[in-house]
């Protein structure tokens, strides 16, 4: 009655003549993108659009199914047995009171054991984005004010460069610079920049106190990064200084890492909380513009003018039990860095140094958009095992069978990220990063709309741009529980640096700072980026 060959009889021929189907199906019709090879074009079949979908549900949840039919072959075996060939049965399996002591004390072990191995859940309690005044807002009239004012006689070429670029490169009217840069001509000065980082980094702070009700001196981590800031003290000490911090606090510095300097920060958090369960931890992501606007006139250097441009954000993270259902907004899933620094075309596509006469500035390579994309491409081999559904890897695999084994002249297959994620905030580098991102990912325009919002309402804000994003989608109300976040951020070196988290309760308030008096606004119309 439950002998093997019985059960592999009734189990396996209906389900794997199923699967096998599928398969062939799949891996005739549902074939790797761009395949060099003409073939019928089955985008518009609705028949090929519900095998899809077959074919989904069924490898994604093969194993649960097929212990359903398990489970389900051997509950009607029971119920066509009498009762005196079940109880036969369970006599014959010999077991006693001691065994059935000692196989739950070893089943409880072995479950007290994996769970202690199981690294802390990092908890995304709230965070907060720093919004300029109105005084501060810096418009194209402006840029081109300033540039006025560096160039002029035979540099007439790049001032027309630039302004179309200003015009074209989808900025807002609303973006904002330090008072420094206002001035006429522009003074950048060490006591500006201190004044700067101040208003930026303590109003991103404020923020954060009133929205998550934590006091400063229940903060164990602080970890503050910008891009580029020569201050002495640090700015980590100006914060604990101002807030007056337990002198017991771990405060660290992250200079130079670019615009991934808020995931590597987290990434860095991480590890310190696992180590130390119960500590709090912030982290503040600033760009400061005041030193590093360029008052020079290299083509090349004057391009991260018309990119950047100031803000902050500050996030609170803790493995804390007490978030853990209800109180935390996010949960950390996974964090993948890439880095190709080894390479120097990736190593000096992003250089800060002096012009020909001495003026310092960001020089940005021609192969910056080919390095991104190759660092993207090792980031993407990373994360995909941890992210896709078995779908996907599936196909992934049958296509680099067909191309490495049977020589097929198909192209590699790029997973089906849209799969893995609900939400996806791609560092707002500027609309030719975006582009390239939504083109290698083939993402719909709603998918990249709150990177191309963030970079039209505040413009690159280097690292904090991510957390613009994700207030956007809040403030749009779209993010809900279990929802599956992306972000990707991209620094110099050069770095890939993905983040994946989970929505832990659905985000059901009204839009705060810094989306308030806007969020109505958006998706507005964008202009191509000028070539």
């Amino acid at each position: 009655m439950f002998s093997r060959q019985s059960l592999y009889i009734r189990l396996f021929p209906s389900h794997l003549h199923i699967l096998i189907l599928f398969i062939y199906l799949a891996f005739r019709f549902y074939t790797p993108r761009d395949i060099s090879t003409t073939m019928p074009d089955f985008s518009s079949c609705v028949k090929l659009k519900y095998l899809k979908l077959g074919y989904q549900i069924l490898v994604n949840h093969f194993v649960a199914s097929v212990l359903i039919t398990i489970l389900v072959y051997i509950l009607s075996e029971v119920l066509r047995s009498s009762p005196h060939e079940i109880v036969a049965f369970w006599n014959c399996l010999h077991f006693d009171l001691v065994q059935i002591l000692w196989s739950s004390f070893l089943f409880i072990f072995i479950s007290t054991l994996y769970n202690m191995s199981k690294p802390q859940t990092v908890y995304l309690v709230d965070f907060a984005c720093y919004k300029a005044p109105a005084e501060l807002c810096f418009s194209i009239r402006d840029y081109v004010e300033r540039v006025k004012l560096i160039m002029s006689g035979p540099e007439n070429k790049n001032l027309d460069f630039l302004l179309r670029v200003s015009e074209r490169i989808g900025l807002g009217e609303r973006t904002c610079m330090p008072p420094a840069i206002h001035l006429n001509p522009p003074n950048p000065t060490m006591k500006a920049l201190r004044e700067e980082a101040e208003m930026v980094i303590f109003s991103a702070m404020d923020s954060l106190f009133q929205k998550s009700g934590l006091n400063p001196r229940d903060i164990n981590v602080l970890v503050v990064n910008c891009s580029i800031c020569f201050s002495t003290p640090s700015l980590s000490a100006m914060v604990i200084n101002k807030y007056k911090m337990n002198a017991s606090i771990k405060s660290f510095n992250i200079l130079g890492m670019g615009c991934s300097g808020s995931l590597i920060s987290i990434d860095l958090v991480r590890q310190l909380l696992q180590a130390h369960p119960s500590y709090n931890a912030v982290v503040v992501s600033a760009e400061l513009m005041t030193t590093i606007f360029y008052r020079g006139k290299e083509r090349s250097m004057l391009v991260p003018n018309c990119l950047f441009r100031m803000g902050g954000a500050a996030i609170f993270l803790s493995t804390r039990n007490s978030f853990c259902n209800v109180g935390a907004k996010y949960r950390l899933l996974h964090l993948v860095r890439t880095h190709t620094a080894g390479d120097d075309k990736s190593h000096n596509c992003v250089y800060v140094k002096e012009d020909p006469e001495g003026v310092l500035g960001i020089w940005l390579s021609k192969d910056l958009l080919a390095v991104a994309g190759e660092a993207l491409k090792l980031n993407l081999t990373s994360l995909g095992p941890l992210v896709l559904p078995a779908s996907e890897r599936f196909l992934y695999m049958l296509n680099f069978i067909a191309r490495r084994i049977f020589h097929l002249r198909w192209k590699p297959y790029i997973p089906d990220f849209k799969q893995a994620f609900k939400h996806f905030c791609i560092h707002a580098g500027g609309p030719a990063v975006i582009d390239g991102v939504q083109d290698t990912l083939q993402l719909s325009k709603e998918q990249v709309e709150a990177s191309r919002s963030a970079f039209h309402r505040f413009g690159n804000t280097s690292s904090s741009s991510l957390w613009y994003e994700m207030s956007y989608i809040e403030a749009k109300g779209r993010m809900n529980k279990g929802d599956r976040i992306w972000q990707i951020a991209f620094g110099s070196g050069y770095k890939c640096f993905s983040a994946v988290w989970e929505c832990n309760e659905t985000v059901k308030f009204p839009p705060t700072e810094p989306w308030l008096d806007c969020i109505d606004n958006y998706p507005t119309c964008i202009p191509q980026v000028a070539k």
